[in-house]
């Protein structure tokens, strides 16, 4: 069952640098990358992934929708344990051809499905469902205290085969794009046609090749404080 909204609570206090735009990189000159997963459509291929970045000592960054977090309470507990569990709305859907209520709606409704999930408050971590925004949903977003995460490299892991990505083809466009600070999206989820896995089943390689180059890892909480 849906969850209500819950009563207002203070907004976080979001520094400038992570206002009135999205982020797509993490500011440093440090050989290190952000991993992330975003999570709403299913959850195939979490168990491998939390597995794989448990195994491997890899803090790792999630954007989960309130409807996962209800449906997979347990995958979010893990992932908290990992690294941590931003907000991807409710339901997924396209910000700009919704109001501002219902925009807050959905955040308040997956914050609060987060945190009975044992995943924490999602706050400030927010990802937009298909990266796609303006500048009233991005200050709407702002003002309930999120700021907004994108990325750098998309892996498409999510096309599967179907769609022509195979598991090197994952690894080969990850890597090849790495760069200091680079936020890698990927997803915990099956393509809905073959059900392949393709981002659970390349990790394990995108993390050994990282490593051979001499890269290391962090989460979007290396943006705290601007």
């Amino acid at each position: 069952m849906r969850p209500t909204s819950p009563g207002p609570t203070a907004a976080w206090s979001l520094p400038a640098s992570l206002r009135g735009r999205v982020v797509t990189r993490v500011p440093t000159s440090r050989k290190v990358v952000a991993l992330t997963f975003d999570g709403g459509a299913g959850s195939q291929g979490a168990d491998s992934i939390l597995a794989t970045l448990r195994a491997q000592g890899v803090p790792a960054s999630f954007f989960v929708t309130g409807a996962f977090a209800s449906a997979h309470p347990a995958t979010v507990r893990q992932m908290a344990a990992v690294g941590p569990v931003g907000n991807h709305t409710w339901s997924h859907p396209d910000l700009t051809t919704v109001g501002d209520a219902t925009i807050r709606q959905q955040l308040s409704t997956t914050r609060s499905a987060i945190e009975a999930a044992g995943g924490g408050d999602p706050r400030p971590w927010f990802r937009f469902p298909y990266g796609a925004y303006d500048p009233r949903t991005l200050a709407t977003v702002n003002a309930d205290g999120y700021a907004a995460i994108g990325w750098t490299t998309d892996s498409l892991g999510w096309k599967g085969t179907s769609g022509g990505l195979t598991v090197a083809k994952v690894v080969d466009r990850v890597l090849s794009a790495r760069t200091p600070g680079q936020v890698v999206l990927m997803h915990v989820g099956a393509n809905p046609d073959d059900g392949t896995t393709l981002d659970a089943d390349a990790l394990p390689r995108v993390i050994a090749g990282y490593r051979q180059a001499g890269y290391g890892f962090t989460t979007v909480d290396a943006l705290r404080g601007g």
